[in-house]
Formats: C-alpha cells, structure tokens, sequence
C-alpha cells in the first residue's frame, strides 16, 4: 500500500510538477549534553538523510527541529534513540498541514479580487502577483506618501520593488524593513503586507509614526526573495534559498542571509550548493542581496534596518560571525528589551532577545552584520511566530495578531532611532 502511495506521489511531481511532503514529519530533537549535541550535529552530514533543520544546532536544552523525508523516518528514529537522544514529533505529516494551508488558500481567493487596500484580505496568504498589486493599489491610493522604488531585479527577472514612505525632502534619513529574504517563511511577507497598510492608515492619527514620517523617510521591501517565493507556490512550499543555478552541481540556489559581505564564508555557513545555508560562491553574489548593499550605500544615510524572518520567538542584534561584543551592544540589547516587552503587551507573545550568536547560533554572512558595519547603528533581525508547533506553516488566522504585536516592537525601534539621531 505505502509503495502504491510513493509511486503515486512520484506521479503527481511529475505531472504537476510541484512537490509533496507525504508522511514528511518534524522532529524536535533535545540534546541532554554535548556529547549528545555532537551527535545531533553529526546528522547535517548525512547527506544521505536528505533532512531539512528548520530549527539548527545550537546548545544543550535548546530545541533542533528537523523535517525527516518518509523514507529516512525509521532509520533517523532509530539513531536518535540508540544514542539516547529525546524527541518527538512536533509535526506528524507535513503534506497534511500543506493542504490545509492550500485549501484555505483557495477558499480565500474564491472572492472578488479588491479594488482597493481596503479590500485587500490581510488574514490571508497570498501570491506574489496579488502582493505586487497590492503594492501597485497602495501606491495609487497615497501618491503624496508612497511612491515604489525597483532596486534592482531578481535573477529569473522579477523586479525587487521597495516601497518608500516619505512626506517630502530629498535624502532624508531613512529606516530599512524587509521581509521574505527567505521565502518560506510566508508569515514576514504577510505581515509586512500589513506594516505597508498600517504606515498609511496610522500617519496623522498616531502622533509618534507622525513625527517619525515627519522628518524620515520609511523603506519597506516586502518581497526580497521574488524568485524563492513564487517557487514556494508553484513548485516547492518549503524553499528557502534564491533561485539561482550553481554551476557544476544539481542544486539550485544560495541562502541570501550567508550571501553579505561581513564574515563572508566562515563558520555558521555551507561550502555545498545542496546545503540550506549555502553561502553562495562569493559574498554578494546574489542580485537579491547586490541590490539592497548599492542601495544602501547609494542612500548614505540608512539609521536603522530592519530584517524580518520566521520562526522562533527572537530579536537579535549583531554579530552572528564573531563573539566580539558590538561597541553599541549596551543600547542594542536595552532597546531589544524595550521592543520585546511592548510586543508581548499585545498578546503575552514571549520573545528572546541578544546577539545573534549568543541567543539563536554562529551565523556568517548575514544581513544585519554587514549593515552594522556599514555605520547603521539600529541593526535589528526579528524571528517571528511561533516557536516550533507550526513552523514555517503558521496558520492564516495568526497573520494579523502576529503582524500587531510586531508592530509594536518595530515602534520601538523607530522612535528611539528617531529620537537618537547620531
């Protein structure tokens, strides 16, 4: 029966070319020591494996989250347990989780297309075609406000448009959000589908975002990965990476958090094109992340950036490549502390806060480290919602309260960039 079921499987890929997760689980896997951690990390090398850590390596007592392909189920299982390691088993058919998400989806979409933002279903996941026109209506309906800057293009072509919300004045200090630089993690795009609306609706009723836009400008890429995230629809709903072939291998794509120029190839980042984390074969190799180092470095006067990912509960500041304490390390970590406590006033959401290789792993080539040595003080990497239940798949009805209570951290980093000009 169950050889019916793959062979069935392999048929639909081949016709529908999209991939499935039938029997796929993700484990939670807990080292009581480091002997045991070794033994944890020892199964990144077992290619053989084909396993996908949503959540990696880290220290003893903190959670590994895995998702094991069917056909590695029984042999993973029976490693972890002869080594005494615990587990268990967070997700219990993947595909199951994927349909529902699907069907949802689909149900969704069933209702008229909107003619306006106010239309626009903000409790739903959508298609890149539907945020871009989103974007387009946004722009249309707040001319004096928002206008769409296209940095550049992704490798299969797609514009990579950031919207930027300005009153007015030429080269204004700026603050940088982006979500979606890896393209799984569809509740950052969702929510910063939100943040778009939510800085248009609150300028002129909320005096601290009007103060704020008074005086800087707001730049907000809602998509940073187009190629990774049309392909999260079409083809592959657990894609991380960007879409770009690598010469001499099978695998496609380089992780565009590994890819920027800060610690560029050391520890916390593959050599191999099939790894998740590759580091791609030079720093700033992907037009993805090309893109955002001109711009920023074109503008000259970027005070705070932002970099929203999912999942894990976390706010973090650089470094992720070195131990070395940031110089701003005392105001970085008060003001995470700030965020994070205005955040869980919302819904009592708890987040980790610190440096990124203090409080999630060693990380080379990562977004916020390079733009913290480019003089932004105010470099921030949100992990969102949830903390391992769901995963990459959050459910639709978390989109608005996560996108909320996310907001309110993001104020805080706002309004003392705004009041800590430097």
């Amino acid at each position: 029966m169950m050889r019916w079921l793959l062979a069935l499987t392999a048929l639909f890929v081949a016709v529908l070319g999209k991939e499935t997760f039938e029997g796929h689980q993700v484990l939670r896997i807990v080292a009581k020591d480091d002997v045991q951690l070794s033994l944890i990390k020892d199964l990144e090398d077992m290619i053989q494996f084909e396993l996908d850590f949503w959540r990696g390596v880290t220290d003893v007592d903190s959670p590994v989250d895995v998702r094991v392909p069917f056909h590695s189920l029984q042999s993973v299982k029976i490693y972890l347990e002869s080594q005494n390691i615990d587990y268990s088993i967070m997700i219990h058919d993947l595909q199951v989780m994927l349909d529902e998400e699907r069907e949802e989806m689909q149900s969704a979409a069933r209702f008229a297309v909107p003619r306006n933002t106010d239309g626009y279903n903000y409790a739903n996941y959508h298609t890149l075609s539907e945020i871009n026109s989103f974007q387009d209506m946004l722009v249309a309906e707040n001319p004096n406000m928002v206008s769409k800057i296209v940095i550049g293009k992704s490798y299969e072509g797609r514009p990579l448009n950031v919207l930027k919300f300005s009153t007015g004045g030429t080269n204004r200090p700026a603050i940088w959000i982006d979500t979606g630089i890896h393209s799984r993690e569809w509740v950052t795009q969702a929510s910063g589908t939100w943040f778009a609306k939510k800085i248009v609706t609150d300028y002129g009723r909320d005096p601290a975002l009007t103060a704020i836009l008074n005086k800087m400008d707001i730049l907000l890429e809602i998509v940073t990965n187009p190629d990774g995230y049309a392909y999260t629809h079409s083809s592959n709903r657990m894609w991380r990476k960007t879409r770009k072939p690598n010469p001499g291998s099978s695998c496609v794509g380089v992780d565009p958090n590994r890819n920027w120029d800060a610690g560029f190839g050391g520890p916390g980042a593959s050599s191999s094109p099939c790894s998740e984390t590759y580091r791609g074969p030079s720093a700033n190799s992907e037009s993805e992340v090309k893109s955002i180092v001109d711009f920023v470095k074109s503008h000259g006067n970027i005070k705070a950036f932002v970099s929203i990912h999912s999942y894990s509960q976390m706010l973090l500041y650089p470094y992720g490549y070195t131990t070395t304490p940031v110089k701003d390390q005392a105001e970085l970590h008060n003001l995470a502390q700030k965020a994070i406590t205005d955040l869980a006033s919302m819904y009592g959401t708890r987040y980790r806060f610190g440096s990124i290789i203090n409080t999630i792993y060693q990380a080379s080539g990562g977004t916020i480290d390079w733009t913290y040595n480019q003089g932004i003080k105010y470099s921030y990497s949100f992990e969102l919602r949830d903390t391992g239940r769901y995963g990459f798949i959050l459910p639709a009805n978390q989109i608005i309260p996560t996108a909320q209570e996310t907001w309110l951290a993001l104020m805080a980093i706002m309004d003392h960039t705004f009041k800590n000009p430097y």
